[in-house]
């Protein structure tokens, strides 16, 4: 049932949450997280792959984390970039909630939180990167729109970095990223997962 799981804005179970602490980029980090929210056992594969193999790019700007669950990627990113803003969003309050108590547990101060449905609520600026490990789960239509909708939100030469699964289908993603992307590549691919970075052209 759609309102039962992670891409919900209003999640319907019950909020079990769990504090653990975390190795991420050789540093510790401490997040809280929840029934209701996406990966509520542990950092999953995926998303410490992305966390791991991004490269900030050499455009000067800020960083979108785009669905961001409670917020390892975002606050990694924020922790070991503190000369740029990470923008932290995701259409589940509840994810937003603890994304936000993330960011004082970690101490970082360098992030914005907001709650929106894809871009509804991002003001009309451009990033020098957006990272996301997609919602799967809410359809290829979604989440297609989400890689259309990231290039009218990058600088020139901003980058769109995605994981995705071969079995999720991660092969048509780069076709489809390839078609609207000036430069698409796969930076890595382990255990099924792709790291993939889309860059817009210079203009």
């Amino acid at each position: 049932m759609m309102s039962d799981h992670y891409y919900a804005e209003h999640p319907q179970s019950k909020a079990i949450t769990e504090t653990k602490q975390v190795s991420l980029l050789d540093q510790s980090f401490v997040f809280k997280m929840s029934s209701g929210v996406f990966s509520k056992k542990g950092i999953d594969f995926g998303t410490r792959l992305l966390i791991e193999s991004f490269e900030v790019p050499k455009v000067e700007g800020d960083i979108l984390d785009l669905g961001c669950g409670y917020g390892p990627i975002g606050v990694a990113l924020a922790y070991q970039n503190p000369d740029r803003n990470i923008y932290m969003i995701d259409i589940n309050e509840r994810a937003i909630s603890l994304a936000k108590e993330n960011a004082r547990l970690n101490n970082v101060t360098n992030v914005i939180v907001k709650q929106s449905d894809g871009f509804l609520n991002v003001d009309k600026q451009l990033f020098a990167a957006i990272v996301t490990n997609p919602p799967i789960r809410a359809g290829k239509k979604v989440i297609y729109n989400f890689f259309k909708t990231s290039l009218s939100f990058l600088k020139p030469n901003g980058e769109l970095w995605v994981v995705i699964q071969k079995k999720q289908g991660a092969p048509s993603t780069i076709e489809y990223l390839t078609a609207i992307y000036d430069e698409v590549e796969t930076v890595v691919r382990k255990k099924g997962y792709y790291i993939i970075r889309a860059r817009r052209g210079s203009g």
